[in-house]
Parts: structure tokens; sequence; C-alpha cells
């Protein structure tokens, strides 16, 4: 039996929706593909082996040992570019035939307790996926009460923002709140917790971690990278982890679901040209892969093809992207 290559050993991401995302992109030897969030590379190690080429995109430093045992694996076909996928159609030379893109954090981040993505591991509060830029620290130690209370209601939907902010601003008054751990404690403490349900900090660590790395302005930007970069019957698959992100996929690909009602008493808007035909259905994992990999659980893929209609310029407006008060 021939043994695994590096690429394949104790890789720290089981990537979700695999069998689901590969129909949906239909790789073909001689297709280009993108894989705009390579992690560990499972996407790309499932698209190289269907015989496509893939250029990958991370930005986040730690993916090189995988990026580099696939490139001696298949050294022609394969292709990494450090940065982030917002810009992939300023990384990438067209021609393109698809493009995927698996939103959010990885288990790979989030098992690394010195990267400080969970609560369940104590580190430093960092939450960085570029190693760049401000900390989650930074925020938590450095914001207004009310910008933080506002910040973990529009990216972490949580309910109790205004009681946590409030205790950390208590709280740090006496000391830096430096560690996940630290943080965890003072907003379980804060808004209490109970039995069997999520860890309370669930939500604000979610909320801070989209803040430190502008994930939502990521995807959107990322989202009309593709739109620019993919040819004539190019396809897309999004994998997404919570409603927000579903939301500006679902809207981005079908304008409409995220446009006010037209009265029927003012004069009907113009219908714009489609830029994405064939969107499917939103596609969400089996029992089997939920029990296999619970991380699977809140995923989402929605995918569709390229338009001949011409890419729209990057615009937030209609796609249901949060912000709050204090966003630059």
């Amino acid at each position: 039996m021939a043994k695994p290559d590096a690429s394949e050993q104790s890789v720290p991401h089981v990537p979700v929706l695999m069998a689901e995302v590969l129909e949906a992109l239909a790789p073909l030897p001689g297709s280009h593909i993108v894989d705009g969030t390579f992690g560990a590379g499972g996407y790309s190690r499932a698209l190289l082996e269907a015989g496509a080429s893939v250029t990958a995109i991370d930005r986040d430093p730690n993916v090189k040992p995988f990026a580099d045992a696939l490139s001696a694996r298949f050294p022609s076909r394969f292709n990494f570019v450090a940065g982030a996928f917002a810009e992939l159609d300023q990384l990438v030379s067209a021609p393109v035939d698809g493009v995927v893109l698996d939103i959010g954090v990885s288990s790979m981040q989030l098992d690394e307790a010195d990267r400080g993505f969970s609560f369940m591991r104590d580190g430093p509060l960092d939450m960085r996926m570029a190693g760049e830029g401000d900390t989650a620290a930074d925020l938590v130690n450095g914001l207004a009460e009310a910008d933080l209370a506002d910040l973990l209601f529009a990216y972490g939907e949580e309910r109790k923002s205004r009681r946590i902010a409030h205790s950390i601003v208590a709280a740090r008054a006496a000391h830096p709140i430096a560690t996940t751990a630290e943080l965890a404690r003072l907003i379980e403490k804060s808004i209490g917790r109970k039995p069997g349900d999520a860890h309370p900090a669930t939500r604000s660590f979610q909320a801070l971690r989209i803040a430190v790395n502008d994930e939502f302005g990521q995807l959107v930007e990322g989202l009309f990278a593709s739109e620019r970069l993919l040819v004539e019957g190019g396809r897309l698959a999004v994998v997404t982890f919570h409603s927000l992100e579903d939301r500006i996929v679902k809207r981005f690909l079908d304008p409409d679901k995220g446009g006010p009602a037209q009265s029927r008493h003012l004069p009907q808007a113009v219908a714009e040209d489609r830029r994405w035909v064939g969107v499917a259905k939103a596609v969400k994992p089996s029992a089997s892969e939920v029990t296999r990999n619970p991380r699977a659980r809140s995923a989402i893929l929605r995918a569709a093809h390229r338009s001949v209609a011409a890419a729209r310029p990057a615009n937030f407006a209609g796609l249901g992207a949060p912000r709050f008060k204090g966003a630059a």
C-alpha cells in the first residue's frame, strides 16, 4: 500500500459538503479552478485529483506546509498565492472556470490555542487570520462601551450585548483583558449559563473574530471579485456557516431576494441583467456527515453559473451585510 503524502497525513480540517461542492463545480481535466480559502487544502486536493488545475489563495501564513505538499505532488497543476480572497481577481490570471469559497474560521485555526480563536482553549486574545492588524484584545480593551455593544449585537447577534460590554469595560478598568479564558469567564459571569445551552461566550467570540478579520467585507468583495473573474458559464460554490453570511450570498446571487417589495401604484423598476444563472437551492450536510464531523452542522452551500452579463461594481447595498457604529 502506498504511503500517503504529507498533505494527506493528520489533516486538521475536514472540508464540509465535499461531494456537493465537487458536483457544483464539475471539475474537468484542463479546467482552472480557484480555491479562494485554501486552509489545509481539502478542496484543492480533491479538485486536483479530479484532473483540474488549481490556484489556491489564503491569507493565513500557517497553511504553507499544506500548500508545499500539494505543490510537490501536483507541480504542474497547483499554484499557491498568499493573499485575501477579496482580491482574488487581482491575484489570479483569467480565464477561470470555477471558484470555491469556504467562509469563516477553520478547524485548524480553532484548534490552535495560540491563535486565540476559541474560548475552549486558553490563549492570547488574538483571532487574526493573517497575523497583522488589530487583535481581538485591541477591540475588547479599546472600543467605547456603546461601540463594543454594537459590535457584539451586529456581528454576533448577541441579545445581551449591552450587559456584556458593560462588564468588559468595568473589568478592563482594573487591568487589560488579555486571554481567551479570561474573556470567556467574564462573559459567563456577566450573563450566566443554563445547563445544555451553548457556551455564553459563543456569539461574542464570533463577533470579535468577524470584526478583527473584516469577514463580511471580505465576503462581499470576494463575491464581486468572483463575478469579475469567472468566464461565461463558470461556476461559483460558496459554503457559509451562519445565517448572516448565507443571507449575503443568497442576495448576491439573486438580487431580487434582497430588494424591498414594489408598490403596484409606483412605476416598476427595470430588471437588471442576471449575472448568475442556474442558482441552485441551498444544500445542507446530511445527517451522516454531521455525525462524522459535528462542525459541519451549520454549513450551507450555494452555487450558481456565471452569465454573459457584464460584472457589477462591488456594492454592499441590498446584501444585508451587518455593520456597527464603530466600524471604519
